[in-house]
């Protein structure tokens, strides 16, 4: 069976964490080159490792995608390493537990806001010449069922309902050159850091479950293989969509008479 990528090339950022990772390993089994970039360079070296071990192309960048330079010569050293680009997945975030409106710290809502929406405003920025020059590509956009109902944390909600409005408007303005966009909104996830959080609190983890129709969360592959269908060719006609991974979460539970 031919791999779904092969030949192709991907930046992928927050790629060292739970569902970047799973996107990073998936993307090259299925033939990708991949571009990691993250701030957290011990496991995001870790990532790249094991799929150049498997037999893929793979490296690691230190990237702040909040920082324009940075961003610039993460993508400037994969056109260069790897010919080009065809895929950019949007996935790095930043969350502090902030809260409600009233009692955010302003601080936390300007970093939320510079990495979960500036850094990928900046990423796409740089990428969209670089599909251009390929003839076309794909750009996958991480945001969250947060953006779609009022669930707390006021910077990261605002950010990723951001996202929504920004890369629907990319793929209405770069539809003619055959670059596709796309939101994934994932619900709870179960990565190292959500479990983690959780742990602290499992009166809080059942009642969230109980919120969920399939009666549990999400796995990172979960996430991951709808990103790859997004990144394939099989999505060729999709293009400015808001796709929601979520366990049935925003449809709500069942009714009790």
């Amino acid at each position: 069976m031919p791999q779904r990528l092969q030949g192709k090339t991907a930046v992928i950022t927050g790629a060292a964490g739970g569902i970047g990772s799973a996107m990073s390993r998936l993307f090259a089994q299925e033939g990708c080159a991949v571009a990691l970039a993250d701030i957290n360079d011990e496991a995001g070296e870790k990532v790249a490792e094991e799929i150049r071990s498997a037999g893929g192309a793979a490296l690691y960048r230190h990237a702040d995608i909040s920082r324009p330079a940075q961003v610039r010569d993460l993508f400037q050293e994969t056109a260069g390493r790897f010919g080009g680009l065809d895929i950019l997945v949007n996935n790095a975030i930043f969350s502090a537990g902030d809260g409600a409106i009233a009692e955010e710290d302003d601080e936390v809502f300007d970093r939320t806001i510079e990495v979960c929406l500036k850094g990928p405003y900046l990423c796409t920025k740089h990428a969209l010449p670089l599909l251009k020059a390929r003839g076309g590509g794909s750009i996958i956009t991480l945001s969250s069922v947060n953006a779609l109902f009022a669930f707390g944390e006021t910077a990261y909600t605002a950010a990723k309902g951001g996202l929504i409005s920004m890369m629907r408007l990319v793929a209405a303005d770069y539809g003619e050159w055959n670059i596709r966009s796309n939101v994934i909104c994932p619900g709870t996830i179960a990565t190292k850091t959500c479990m983690d959080y959780w742990e602290r609190f499992p009166a809080g983890f059942a009642k969230l479950l109980d919120m969920y129709p399939l009666k549990r969360i999400g796995k990172p592959m979960e996430v991951a293989q709808y990103a790859l269908f997004l990144a394939s060719d099989e999505s060729s006609f999709v293009t400015g969509s808001v796709c929601v991974v979520d366990g049935g979460l925003l449809a709500g539970r069942k009714f009790e008479f």
